[in-house]
């Protein structure tokens, strides 16, 4: 049960949305004289780094989510609302849902992002973004259903569009996406659908900058380009998605590709409730903050993770949407409120410590930058497993995850490839120049 202002012991502190960043406020809240509440539209945590590989089907979704409830089991003064949050009213501090509304002492808004079409209508029709777990079980199943209706044309003109894969963005999202499938094509193709050639199935990665990898350093972003190569990626550079109408994909250098299967990883934009000053809103979607992650004009309201712009003199341009960012500044928020609530306002601003930034390309490829120091190939590769690993929440989730990877590793071969559920999309029909095969 959750008390009204007026019957609690202990300030409210209202934390929307269970990712990185709101979990860590929620952890770092233990045991204190506040209640917390946490809001979301899942019942769950997703390890959003992994999405992919349950995109290409290396992972089942339920090896990167963790109940939220099951989380926080042992935390007597954390509650959890599964709801989806409407609006913000800051003059009576009450956040409204859409299972009731709820009064507040201290909100944090940590709702994260989703993917940023810039404005580009037909790509967001047509394409697949890939920011929830829902959305990679849809990749999963198309992937798999494009490959089906493949196996049913006689044709290779007519197998084109299904056997085309365009990933678009060469940030660590798009880069091990596109190794992900290119393993496809190297070591499942043939075993699955003998019918097909792996020389007739090609990945392309489409990136608007000269490099891919770009906040890492150039090393990294070097070696990332020649081990998606060496997978027979397609790496085009300098070059944007200009449209999409679901059967090709048109590019700013003029060339076209005709697919069924674009994936959107080139942006995000922070998503959050209304009820926050539009004036407030910077690039990239995202609500500007003080240097203490408090959003500007209204009292003791925080914005962490993806959905901040925390802009500063250090930090002019916000800092990167990246799972350290949010993960640090939840502990800091949540130390930032306990000394408010003992009238401490001598705290210094969120300065981000950045441990490094990795990325892996397919098996035993991987890069790694730890400050000058950097990895590259089988060690990289490892040590990006082993970070990974320890950040999935929960024990079987890790023994599950690392059950896979070892079958994966020692066989060449992801083992979770089925077609749960149809996804079907309203796209322009394909009509083959043969007759589709009949059984």
């Amino acid at each position: 049960m959750l008390l009204n202002r007026s019957e609690r012991k202990f300030p409210r502190v209202v934390i929307i949305g269970g990712g990185f960043g709101g979990i860590e406020v929620a952890r770092h809240l233990r045991d204190k004289e506040v209640e917390v509440l946490l809001i979301d539209r899942n019942n769950f945590h997703v390890f959003q780094p992994l999405l992919y590989q349950v995109a290409t089907g290396t992972l089942a979704s339920d090896s990167i989510a963790f109940p939220l409830r099951k989380m926080f089991k042992s935390q007597d003064n954390f509650r959890f609302r599964m709801a989806e949050v409407l609006r913000i009213e800051q003059e009576s501090k009450i956040v409204y849902t859409s299972v009731g509304d709820f009064d507040y002492d201290y909100l944090v808004v940590a709702s994260g992002a989703t993917s940023n079409f810039f404005g580009n209508a037909n790509v967001e029709k047509y394409s697949l973004g890939m920011k929830s777990v829902q959305e990679a079980q849809n990749i999963r199943s198309y992937v798999l259903q494009n490959l089906e209706e493949a196996v049913l044309r006689k044709n290779a003109h007519d197998r084109e569009r299904f056997l085309n894969f365009v990933v678009v963005g060469g940030g660590p999202t798009g880069v091990e996406l596109s190794g992900a499938i290119a393993e496809i094509q190297l070591h499942m193709l043939k075993k699955d659908y003998p019918e097909l050639s792996k020389h007739e199935m090609n990945v392309y990665l489409v990136e608007g900058l000269g490099e891919v990898l770009a906040a890492l350093s150039d090393k990294s972003s070097r070696d990332a380009k020649r081990y998606l190569e060496e997978l027979g990626v397609k790496v085009i550079l300098n070059t944007v998605v200009k449209d999409y109408d679901g059967l090709t994909v048109t590019l700013s250098n003029g060339d076209q590709i005709p697919t069924k299967t674009v994936i959107w990883g080139a942006g995000v934009k922070g998503q959050f409730p209304e009820g926050i000053n539009q004036e407030l809103i910077q690039r990239g979607n995202r609500i500007k903050t003080n240097g203490q992650c408090e959003i500007e004009g209204m009292e003791n309201v925080y914005a962490i993770g993806d959905v901040a712009a925390t802009v500063t003199e250090k930090t002019p341009n916000g800092l990167p949407g990246v799972a350290p960012v949010a993960q640090q500044q939840g502990k800091y928020v949540a130390n930032h409120i306990l000394g408010k609530m003992k009238n401490d306002n001598n705290v210094e601003d969120f300065k981000y410590f950045d441990k490094g930034s990795m990325a892996t390309v397919g098996r035993n490829r991987a890069v790694v930058d730890m400050g000058k120091f950097h990895m590259n190939g089988f060690l990289a590769w490892c040590t990006w497993m082993f970070v990974h690993l320890l950040s999935i929440a929960g024990f079987r989730n890790k023994l599950v995850t690392f059950v896979n990877w070892s079958v994966k590793f020692f066989t060449k071969n992801s083992g979770i490839r089925l077609i749960v559920h149809r996804y079907d999309r309203q796209l322009p029909s394909v009509k083959p120049t043969e007759e589709v095969e009949q059984v």
